[in-house]
């Protein structure tokens, strides 16, 4: 699918652009922004300058306002920027007015994204997934890449005279999706056999936004070596390994993490993957308690696992993640202005809503190995309940046979 993806492979000046607008704050644009510059490194790109604009809703034709706009323009002729990213979808029309405008590479945060799969796309299933993704996304594009070219001679099948080029590349890429679609309701009924197989041994499944340590903790638990790194999505295809707690084992999945403004595309190719969370008897939400924004990604997670019809009825574990990463600002004694929560320590925090949690919240860093113990005591007791209730006779698993034992 490489004629169709926007990849930049080397690291070139970028610019970011997000839109403050009713439902978007100034301090939640920041933080998009923020995540967006962390998206165009991993992409390898360097982002060198950000633009924001307050507007009651993007300008159906470039997005931001014609002064904005030409704002820009002379940023990037003056600092030989070579890509412009914005943190919203554009519409096709959009694209290609500000391509027209800037005369520079132009990408949105789905094209980003999309960008980043398809090189973390390893194996032929996620592979597959990406490459529907991209053709999904542009099919309605196809006429900025294309209008350069003239009108074909007619022939045998043709219609008229001949049809355009643009018509002939849709065809194809409309046959392309028809072709994937059925290549991945291949692979699904190839991993359904795969999962049956499996028996009926308990499912746990990490969960999580991007970035948050689910690969990291997944090594910990199941001593495997599953690819973890400081970038997002570093895991596309879900891992799965068994996990042995005593005398106890369980399969253990780890998923691709979510993220805001998620590309509809991905979510609709990438349902089969997550059949692993669907299927699974307990869910472990993994969050980074160091990011500012926790609160919104557990929100975001939640959001998406409805989406899938994953997170329904099933019993779920809050797992805080990173807590030797988090840090507060104490507020001075004489400082009257109204706390933030940058100036809530980590105890103060447990002792809000997360309290309310019980023993469905549990603070780890898997880094650090805290709090683990902990938390295979908790995977144990759970694990052992699902499957008392599996196996109501198969409880000789769970004597313990050491010659202390009274």
């Amino acid at each position: 699918m490489k004629e169709f993806v926007i990849s930049e492979a080397r690291t070139e000046p970028t610019i970011l652009v997000g839109l403050i607008t009713p439902q978007q704050t100034e301090v939640q644009v920041k933080e998009y922004l923020d995540e967006l510059e962390f998206l165009c490194e991993t992409a390898g790109a360097q982002p060198v300058a950000r633009f924001t604009q307050r507007l009651d809703q993007p300008h159906s034709v470039t997005f931001v306002g014609k002064g904005k706009l030409e704002e820009i323009r002379a940023y990037v002729e003056e600092h030989e920027v070579g890509m412009v990213v914005f943190d919203d979808e554009l519409s096709p029309k959009q694209l290609r007015n500000i391509e027209r405008e800037l005369q520079i590479k132009i990408l949105d945060r789905t094209g980003l994204i999309l960008d980043i799969f398809a090189r973390r796309a390893q194996t032929a299933h996620a592979k597959t997934q990406v490459e529907l993704a991209q053709y999904q996304y542009m099919l309605p594009r196809l006429t900025r890449l294309w209008t350069h070219l003239e009108r074909q001679r007619g022939g045998v099948g043709m219609r008229g005279p001949g049809e355009t080029q643009l018509e002939t590349d849709r065809r194809i890429v409309l046959d392309k999706i028809t072709r994937l679609k059925e290549e991945l309701r291949a692979i699904d009924k190839q991993k359904s056999v795969q999962r049956k197989n499996r028996g009926k041994m308990v499912r746990v499944a990490l969960v999580g936004y991007t970035n948050v340590g689910k690969s990291t903790l997944m090594n910990v638990l199941s001593k495997s070596e599953v690819f973890a790194e400081n970038k997002l999505f570093a895991t596309l295809d879900t891992t799965v390994r068994k996990v042995i707690i005593d005398n106890l084992p369980f399969l253990m999945s780890d998923t691709v993490g979510f993220i805001r403004k998620l590309p509809t595309q991905l979510v609709e190719s990438f349902k089969s993957t997550l059949d692993e969370v669907r299927e699974a008897d307990l869910l472990v939400h993994v969050v980074d308690m160091s990011h500012p924004a926790f609160e919104e990604q557990i929100e975001v997670v939640n959001q998406t696992l409805s989406e899938i019809t994953a997170g329904e009825d099933k019993p779920m574990l809050l797992l805080f993640n990173k807590i030797d990463a988090f840090s507060f600002t104490p507020k001075d004694e004489d400082d009257l202005t109204p706390r933030t929560k940058e100036n809530v320590s980590a105890e103060e925090l447990q002792q809000t809503w997360m309290a309310k949690l019980g023993s469905d919240c549990l603070f780890v860093s898997a880094k650090k190995g805290t709090g683990i113990d902990e938390l295979k005591r908790l995977l144990y007791e759970r694990a052992k309940a699902i499957h008392i209730t599996r196996f109501p006779y198969n409880d000789f698993l769970f004597q313990d046979y050491t010659e202390d034992a009274e």
